[in-house]
């Protein structure tokens, strides 16, 4: 098995608030400083938030505008002084001339059908993240238990370890999520007001109210691949435990084929999306309040007002500190986030130090190291991390290392894991993942008449993708609420005459790109 069995759809939770400089596209009038109250001829739209979900939403009204004429104004509203949200990149030794490290989400898979697609339709390269096939161990605080790097001899200690059954059925299990996630891109995908429909009509209702320990038991797969082999993949992903997470995100951990990320940082998606939408984009702009204003809404902030036909909120509710009529806070139950600590550094070490990890030195150490809390269930030591992998050199005879962990680790930490030097340190503790334990109702997509919620999706997948994939239907509701439209024409009235509709799409279209 390969390190890549422990990556994931796209944990579109990893944040940092970091500027980087804008690229020249974006020095020009499309990024504003102050919004200005004035009558529109055109109907205007407002996004809160330029991460996957606002920038998409942005990219995808635009394909509206130019399929059908709809000449919709769209304002991007962003506290932050960059794009891109929760997907940012940092330099080490902050020289721009070393190859950059993601500090946020780092990988999608060919399945994230619109991430991949946007590569290709924006000329962005794609980074394999096969060069960093490192070998990969299985820490639980006081021991490896199990250290593989693909050969056959690690696939024979898995099988000896676990069976056959355990890998196979919890194969199949991924695989099966897979083939049903991948309706969402097809002509016919549903649109929901409510994430419990979309839930009902993928049939994944088992699997978010079930915890991952708890699907996959009731699949046959034993009880110690769960806690050690499966926990590494929700841990390293999502900062959560097997018997914690619910199974459709414990599922999402595992789907890993063709993991790849964007050269020069998954960011530049983001900036392609409202690059290509030909949005107002308002950087370092708070939205303070949206109210209702007759059938319309106001949007006031750090730089000033505006009224909207629409408003899409893409960002999670309760960390915006926006202020909304109370019967739409009501709808918004608080949703907890994982404080996640990221250390990144360059050290000269090649590998970590054998002591800390109790072996002989000179003892080889993976170059990742996952972690399994299987142990201190049973009363032994946790582990101090959740997560240790080495990327690359940062400059030659030092090395890129990337720790995610639930508490600050200090300098001598750090001394004391690396047997070399440790140069450059940086670290963050951020918001990074929402809590995900098994549930059966999620936020409303719709709160009120023009005004949609994106991230009410998250609860139930938390990637960069999925937030593309929520984007698009809420966009789709608004267009059709507003302008009995849509992406690719109007869908809701079965029988409704085709007028409106786009030529129906190859087998292999991804819906939104092709109509």
């Amino acid at each position: 098995m390969k390190r890549a069995a422990f990556l994931c759809l796209l944990p579109g939770a990893l944040a940092i608030q970091l500027p980087f400089e804008l690229p020249s596209f974006f020095k020009s009038k499309t990024v504003l400083n102050s919004v200005e109250e004035t009558p529109s001829p055109l109907p205007r739209v407002a996004i809160i938030g330029a991460g996957a979900g606002g920038s998409s939403a942005a990219f995808w009204i635009s394909k509206a505008n130019e399929r059908f004429g709809l000449g919709v104004d769209i304002d991007v509203y962003d506290k932050n002084g960059y794009i891109g949200g929760r997907s940012t990149t940092v330099y080490p030794y902050d020289d721009p001339s070393l190859r950059e490290l993601e500090l946020g989400a780092s990988v999608f898979v060919k399945v994230n059908k619109n991430l991949w697609r946007a590569t290709e339709e924006f000329n962005l390269t794609r980074r394999d993240f096969r060069e960093e096939d490192y070998e990969t161990g299985i820490w639980d605080g006081e021991q490896f238990l199990l250290s593989f790097n693909g050969g056959w001899w690690d696939t024979l200690k898995v099988l000896w370890r676990y069976g056959l059954n355990a890998p196979r059925r919890t194969d199949a299990a991924v695989k099966s999520m897979i083939g049903t996630y991948l309706s969402l891109y097809n002509k016919d995908t549903p649109r929901w007001e409510r994430v419990e429909d979309v839930s009902s009509a993928l049939g994944f209702g088992n699997l978010v109210s079930s915890t991952t320990s708890e699907y996959l038991l009731s699949k046959g797969v034993a009880a110690n691949y769960i806690s050690e082999l499966v926990e590494a993949a929700t841990r390293v992903n999502y900062a959560q435990d097997a018997d914690v997470i619910h199974a459709l995100e414990g599922a999402c951990s595992m789907a890993v084929d063709n993991a790849a990320g964007v050269a020069g940082g998954n960011f530049q998606l983001f900036e392609q999306f409202l690059k290509r939408s030909k949005a107002n984009v308002f950087l370092n702009t708070t939205v303070t309040s949206i109210t209702p204003k007759g059938h319309q809404w106001t949007v006031k902030s750090s730089g000033g007002s505006q009224t909207y036909q629409a408003v899409i909120l893409a960002a999670p509710f309760h960390q915006t500190s926006i202020t909304v009529p109370r019967s739409i806070a009501d709808q918004i139950p608080p949703q907890p986030y994982i404080n996640l600590h990221v250390t990144l550094l360059s050290t000269n070490a090649s590998s970590p130090n054998p002591s800390y990890f109790g072996l002989p030195e000179g003892s080889a150490v993976p170059q990742v190291v996952l972690t399994s809390r299987a142990n201190s269930r049973k009363g032994g030591k946790e582990p101090e991390f959740n997560s240790l992998s080495y990327h690359g050199s940062t400059r030659e005879g030092e090395y890129a290392v990337k720790i995610f962990s639930m508490q600050r680790l200090s300098d001598e930490w750090l001394d004391g894991v690396f047997p070399g030097t440790v140069g450059w340190v940086h670290r963050k503790e951020w918001k990074s993942y929402p809590k995900l334990p098994p549930t059966t109702s999620f936020p409303p997509v719709k709160l009120d008449q023009g005004l949609y919620y994106v991230n009410s999706f998250e609860p139930f997948i938390s990637t960069m993708e999925t937030e593309t994939i929520s984007s698009r239907n809420v966009v789709d509701l608004l267009l059709n609420e507003q302008f009995h439209s849509g992406i690719c024409g109007s869908r809701i009235d079965s029988g409704s005459s085709d007028e409106g509709q786009q030529p129906s799409p190859a087998d292999d279209a991804v819906y939104g790109w092709d109509c």
